[in-house]
């Protein structure tokens, strides 16, 4: 991982700098999935999560311990004021330029298991950016950038790199051809992927990403199935990292994947190998399955006891 150049007299940084990618979920809970073809289909109560995945990884790494700077599009709307709340009351550090195009959104569907569809608002403009004056100072301040893959976030890599920021991106469920994922993929030092969208061709994703960019680690995970890890310095056969059992009955997979991240980056943060880090990034996901949305956050304690509860086959 690169090491980044700062200023030694700058002793007020960030530990996380987390730039885009909130936005409100709308919850619907369902029998199974795929839902069956209907006009109409009775569901429980329908809820809302301020948080999507930029949101997400904000609120889990504050409730780590560690010290987050959020910044983002919003819109100047009543979803947009759902955002601010909820960061506010996680305790993150959120700066947000407001987006002609109003706050995204997505439509979850969630079946009893807590398998989920999501259908994903991407509603920014093509031409949104994020001014250099506005993002540049907090760069400077960050021991690490956490980067969404929104579109606008791509243009902050030359600046990165530039500073040697370590950064991180989570790709969830690329399926290794889709052009818009390339540049986060291959110019981020840390990649989070799901391995769902590749399927079983997920081990030449992984290689891919390694020999084409910059990335240190490849990290894709499988939801119960664990999660497989990849380096640059290893062997170029993902290393399977279990499942930890949830604390808790399942309620909801959503942030899992986002929270499995927050789990890593602490590690990685603190010095820990990267096995030890998925470990960790293993003990967060399983338990932010145990409530809705981004309600479930493992703090520093929990995390450490829990770290060596692996799931039995």
């Amino acid at each position: 991982m690169a090491q980044q150049q700062t200023d030694p007299t700058d002793q007020l940084g960030h530990d996380v700098l987390v730039v885009g990618g909130s936005g409100v979920d709308t919850v619907v809970r369902v029998d199974s999935l795929p839902v069956p073809l209907a006009d109409s289909v009775g569901v429980g109560p329908i809820l809302e999560w301020p948080g999507h995945t930029g949101g997400n990884v904000a609120l889990g790494c504050r409730a780590l311990g560690l010290d987050v700077k959020f910044l983002d599009f919003i819109g100047d709307d009543w979803t947009g004021g759902q955002i601010r709340a909820r960061l506010a009351e996680g305790g993150v550090d959120f700066e947000a330029l407001i987006s002609p195009a109003g706050t995204r959104r997505a439509v979850n569907l969630v079946e009893r298991t807590g398998r989920r569809m999501s259908f994903y608002d991407g509603r920014d403009p093509a031409d949104l950016r994020m001014p250099r004056d506005f993002y540049l100072p907090h760069l400077r301040r960050a021991r690490h950038v956490h980067v969404a893959i929104t579109n606008f976030a791509r243009f902050l890599y030359d600046d990165i790199e530039a500073l040697g920021v370590p950064v991180s991106t989570d790709l969830h469920d690329w399926d290794g051809l889709a052009d818009h994922h390339r540049e986060f993929a291959f110019r981020s030092d840390l990649v989070f992927l799901s391995a769902a969208g590749a399927g079983e061709r997920i081990a030449s994703v992984m290689r891919e990403i390694l020999r084409e960019g910059r990335a240190e680690a490849v990290i894709a995970t499988a939801g119960a199935g664990g999660s497989y890890l990849m380096s640059r310095e290893g062997s170029r056969t993902p290393r399977p990292i279990p499942a930890t059992l949830p604390p808790a009955p399942v309620v909801d997979s959503n942030g899992a994947g986002d929270a499995y991240v927050c789990g890593f980056l602490y590690g990685r943060l603190a010095g820990l190998d990267l096995e030890a880090c998925a470990r960790l990034g293993a003990v967060a996901g399983a338990y932010a399955c145990t409530g809705g949305g981004n309600a479930a956050l493992i703090g520093p304690d929990a995390l450490n006891t829990d770290r060596l509860r692996p799931a039995t086959n």
